[in-house]
C-alpha cells in the first residue's frame, strides 16, 4: 500500500484528458483558471519536490531579512533607524548576494524540469511529476545550469558596479551613464529569465540562440514581461506590508511557508501559461505544422489551415 502511494505521488496517473474537444476553454484566461483548479494538488506535490533545491537560498534570504529587522527593532528613533541602516545594510546586502551565488546556481537544472511539467499542465497536456521532471532535467541540465549561474552572479556584479560607478559619479557626473547601463543589463536579464527556461524545454536551441531569443522577447514584450515578474514578487510585497504593520518575524515565516508549500510551483505555472501564449503568437505560428492554442477550443495547426485553403467551403 505504501509503495503504491509513493508511486502515485512521484509518477502520478496517466489518466485521460480533462475535457472533450467541444468543452475546451474558449480563451487563455479560462484555460489558466481551469488548469490551476485541476492541477493544484499536483502543483503542491511538484513544489514540495522543487523547493528542496531552493532551501539554501531561502535560508540565506531569511537570515538576511531577520538581520535587517533586528537592526530596525533595536533603533529607538527614526534617526537611529536610518543611521543603523546606512552603516550596516551595505554589508548585509553584500554578504547576502555572495552567499546567493552558489545557492541560485544549483537551481537551474531543476527549474528546467519544473518548467517542462508546468508547460504541459498549462496547456492541458499530461506530465508525470517525477519521470517527466527527471527526463527534462537530464536533457537540459547544461543550459539550465549556465542560465542559473549567470542569474546568481549578475545581481552581485550589478551591485558592485553600481557602487563603484556611484562613487566615481560623485566626482565625474559622466559616470552616471555606465551606472545606468549596468542597472539596465540587470533589469533586462531579470525579464529575460521569464523566457529562458520555457524556451529551453520547448525548442532545440543552442546556447547563443537561447540567450538571443530570450532577450529579444524580454525587450519586445517589455510591459508584459515586467508585469509577470511583478506578479512573482506580490507575496514578498504583502509580507513587507505585514511586517511593517504587524509582526516582522511572523511575516517572514509566513512568506517562507508560502514558498515551501506551493509558491515556487505557482510562480512557474503562471510563467508557463504566459509563455505558452507568447510562443504561439511569435514562434509556433511561424513554424509549418506546429500546433497552436493547445488546450483551447480553437486549437489549430498549419496543416489544418492548408486543408481549408485547398478545400474551401461553398
Amino acid at each position: 500500500m505504501f509503495g503504491k502511494l509513493m508511486n502515485n505521488f512521484y509518477y502520478g496517473k496517466s489518466g485521460k484528458g480533462d475535457y472533450r474537444k467541444e468543452d475546451l476553454p474558449k480563451n487563455r484566461w479560462q484555460l489558466f483558471w481551469e488548469m490551476l483548479r485541476i492541477r493544484f494538488s499536483a502543483l503542491i506535490r511538484l513544489n514540495l519536490m522543487y523547493v528542496v533545491v531552493w532551501l539554501p537560498a531561502m535560508a540565506v534570504l531569511m537570515i538576511a531579512a531577520l538581520s535587517a529587522l533586528t537592526l530596525l527593532s533595536e533603533a529607538a528613533t527614526t534617526e537611529e533607524m536610518m543611521q543603523s541602516l546606512s552603516q550596516n545594510m551595505g554589508s548585509i546586502v553584500m554578504s547576502t548576494l555572495l552567499l546567493l551565488v552558489p545557492c541560485v546556481a544549483i537551481t537551474g537544472p531543476c527549474t528546467a524540469g519544473v518548467c517542462y511539467v508546468t508547460r504541459n499542465w498549462a496547456r492541458d497536456e499530461h506530465a508525470f511529476i517525477w519521470s517527466d521532471f527527471k527526463d527534462a532535467v537530464k536533457e537540459n541540465w547544461k543550459q539550465g545550469l549556465a542560465i542559473s549561474v549567470i542569474t546568481g552572479l549578475l545581481p552581485l556584479v550589478v551591485y558592485v558596479c553600481w557602487n563603484f560607478y556611484s562613487a566615481m559619479a560623485a566626482e565625474n557626473p559622466v559616470m552616471v551613464v555606465p551606472q545606468v547601463l549596468i542597472a539596465m543589463v540587470g533589469f533586462i536579464w531579470a525579464l529575460a529569465v521569464t523566457y529562458f527556461y520555457p524556451l529551453m524545454v520547448s525548442y532545440k536551441l543552442k546556447m547563443r540562440e537561447l540567450l538571443r531569443n530570450g532577450l529579444l522577447l524580454a525587450v519586445a514584450r517589455l510591459p508584459f514581461s515586467f508585469a509577470v515578474r511583478l506578479l512573482h514578487v506580490v507575496p514578498t510585497g504583502i509580507a513587507l506590508i505585514c511586517a511593517f504593520f504587524f509582526s516582522p518575524v511572523w511575516s517572514v515565516l509566513g512568506l517562507f511557508l508560502y514558498y515551501l508549500v506551493f509558491g515556487f510551483g505557482l510562480s512557474r505555472f503562471v510563467t508557463a501559461s504566459y509563455t505558452n501564449a507568447v510562443f504561439d503568437r511569435f514562434i509556433n505560428s511561424r513554424i509549418e505544422g506546429a500546433v497552436i492554442n493547445r488546450g483551447l477550443s480553437q486549437e489549430t495547426d498549419d496543416d489544418d489551415d492548408d486543408e481549408e485553403e485547398e478545400n474551401p467551403q461553398a
